[in-house]
């Protein structure tokens, strides 16, 4: 959330904190947003033994309470833009099995950000923007991504577009962590927000709302995690440092030096652990914080005492290196940087092979039931064609990539219709 919260505000962004409850009357009012969400939301109807007179929904997102404000603050290109944030519980009435930080009613810790702009080229200056904030986001988190436009049917409600960034599950099944929605003025037509232009004219602001939530959390935990635990990349992780004492009985020299190391890298602004506990053994220590992810262990024992060294130990590799007390500093900072580079690495590598083209429906069956992963299909753009190859394949169509070379699909036709092609379209199996 810290990091998340930092991105935004270097970049002129402004937390607030908007109720959780909204009237219906408002809900309502952009048709599109409603259709495509009423099945979606909680309704609260009795305030105590009294039936309401209006329905309440339980924020499913916050496009229409948020516009019925911008309607309020906005009133000359002065204005403008204004660029806001808030993180908060989101309530989705989900019918199908829920899954831990996957699929949730109640999605906690919901980022999520709103925007107003003079005009379309602003406004979709500003989904750059949020593109670039979540790309950096997603690299402290070491997560692979992909990021792709997503086709109509599957477009965010009252959004002209919507571009989402997707990540690959050990199942091979792609979990959506992301999303960025250029909205256009489909909003701010629905509520009248309008603003004064320079020449005394009434214009529409265009909006954008981009989020990502808690899934991020799933992603993390199932992408870098092995058999002994989380792995977490040292940037993001709570605890970057662990330093165990080894002691025998009451060894006060092993104990004091221990404390000397833990001083100094909470000094330095490391976010470190003394674990001195004396009712568990060191094995049981290593256990404990191998579960927990912890990037780097720092054993201390009499010999590390005697020669003045201290044994570091990384969590995602278990190599083992003794180093002078003198230069573990630098040792430790460089011991971090690798570990970040070689958890992002290692999920790289894995993501990148499951990638895959394919020409024909029973070769994407194939690779969606075999060997996982994503599939590129030619397609011509017809939603038709789109609906029917999901149909045919039992996968969801995730769209296409964002940075799309057009000449790759020359020549190329459509895996349904045999017309000629417009775009190598993503399909896979998703949460």
């Amino acid at each position: 959330i810290n990091l998340m919260k930092r991105l935004l505000d270097e970049t002129g962004h402004e937390e607030v904190l908007f109720p959780t409850l909204i009237p219906e009357e408002l809900i309502g009012k952009e048709a599109e947003h409603i259709a495509k969400f009423e099945e979606e939301i909680f309704w609260v109807t009795r305030g105590g033994k009294e039936s309401l007179s209006h329905r309440l929904a339980l924020r499913p997102t916050s496009e229409t309470a948020i516009m019925e404000m911008f309607k309020l603050w906005i009133h000359s290109h002065t204005d403008l833009p204004i660029k806001i944030y808030q993180v908060v519980s989101v309530f989705r009435c989900e019918t199908k099995a829920t899954a831990p930080m996957i699929r949730l009613r109640e999605i906690s810790m919901f980022k999520e950000a709103h925007t107003a702009h003079r005009n379309r080229e602003e406004a979709e200056e500003q989904v750059k923007e949020a593109i670039n904030i979540y790309k950096e986001f997603f690299e402290r988190l070491a997560i692979p991504f992909i990021i792709s436009i997503r086709p109509e049917w599957d477009k965010f409600a009252g959004a002209v577009y919507t571009i989402a960034f997707d990540t690959l599950m050990p199942d091979g099944k792609t979990l959506q962590i992301g999303t960025v929605h250029y909205l256009g003025t489909n909003f701010s037509k629905a509520f009248d927000v309008t603003y004064l232009t320079p020449q005394g004219t009434h214009e529409y602001v265009h909006t954008t709302s981009y989020g990502i939530s808690e899934r991020v959390i799933a992603a993390l935990i199932a992408v870098h995690g092995d058999d002994h635990g989380l792995v977490l990349p040292p940037f993001i992780a709570p605890i970057q440092i662990v330093i165990v004492p080894i002691m025998y009985g009451e060894d006060v020299e092993v104990l004091n030096y221990s404390k000397e190391v833990f001083e100094e890298l909470r000094k330095k602004g490391y976010r470190v652990v003394l674990d001195d506990r004396r009712d568990i053994t060191p094995g049981e220590k290593y256990y404990y914080w191998e579960l927990r992810g912890v990037p780097l262990r720092i054993e201390i024992g009499p010999r590390d005492l005697k020669q003045k060294e201290v044994t570091l130990v990384r969590r995602d590799t278990f190599k083992r290196v003794s180093v002078s007390k003198e230069s573990y500093l630098k040792v430790l900072e460089e011991t971090l940087n690798k570990i970040h580079c070689t958890v992002r690495e290692r999920a790289y590598a894995w993501f990148n092979i499951k990638f895959h083209k394919a020409r024909n429906l029973k070769e994407v069956w194939e690779i969606l039931e075999e060997r996982k992963g994503v599939v590129e299909v030619p397609w011509c753009g017809n939603d038709e064609c789109g609906l029917k190859l999901e149909e045919e394949v039992k996968g969801n169509v995730l769209g296409y990539d964002i940075n799309e070379d057009k000449s790759a699909v020359k020549g190329e036709k459509c895996i349904i219709c045999g017309k000629d092609a417009e775009h190598w379209i993503r399909v896979a199996r998703r949460y």
